[in-house]
């Protein structure tokens, strides 16, 4: 079974309270990565038809301050699946409701994991791509499961060994005292 992926998109929009400011007066991240993760297993969960979890996070990266008294939005899409997982791309926008104007704060894309009635990992449809974007998406993340996967191969290797790294140090701000 193939889903297209308008099918599963979710688009939510949360007005910025005080209580979701820290000191300086900026919505804290934990608060929108909390509202990313509800929205992540919104979209999964649309996908699949059953309940999931969260496996990771990839690439959070703050790119604008969201003030207090803005509008948030997310926009929620599936950019890949596997056979019992599903990447969920989230865009942050936020939006000064008086001037109308519009920055981008955040992408981010969340592995989510179908789960039966039994706790245990279950097949979710495929994903109909039927345009360039989502082409490029699907790309994306395959490219970036396979990096990490490499990179987690490479550090898991029972023989690694700090050594092997430590002439790639000499050009960062730390000191070894070893």
């Amino acid at each position: 079974m193939y889903k297209s992926i308008e099918e599963s998109r979710i688009t939510i929009s949360e007005l910025m309270l005080p209580s979701h400011s820290n000191f300086s007066g900026k919505i804290h991240g934990g608060y929108i990565l909390g509202l990313m993760d509800q929205i992540a297993f919104a979209c999964a969960s649309k996908h699949s038809k059953a309940y999931c979890v969260t496996a990771s996070v990839d690439t959070v990266d703050f790119l604008n301050p969201i003030e207090v008294g803005e509008l948030v939005t997310m926009k929620a899409s599936i950019n890949y699946v596997g056979r019992t997982s599903m990447v969920v791309g989230i865009r942050v926008e936020a939006e000064n409701i008086q001037t109308e104007v519009i920055k981008h704060c955040n992408s981010s894309y969340f592995t989510m994991v179908a789960k039966g009635d039994d706790g245990k990992s279950t097949p979710v449809p495929g994903i109909i791509l039927d345009n360039t974007l989502e082409v490029r998406r699907f790309l994306k993340a395959l490219k970036r499961i396979e990096m990490k996967q490499k990179r987690q191969e490479e550090f898991d290797k029972s023989d690694f060994s700090h050594h092997d790294y430590i002439e790639d140090l000499k050009d960062y701000n730390v000191k070894i005292e070893i």
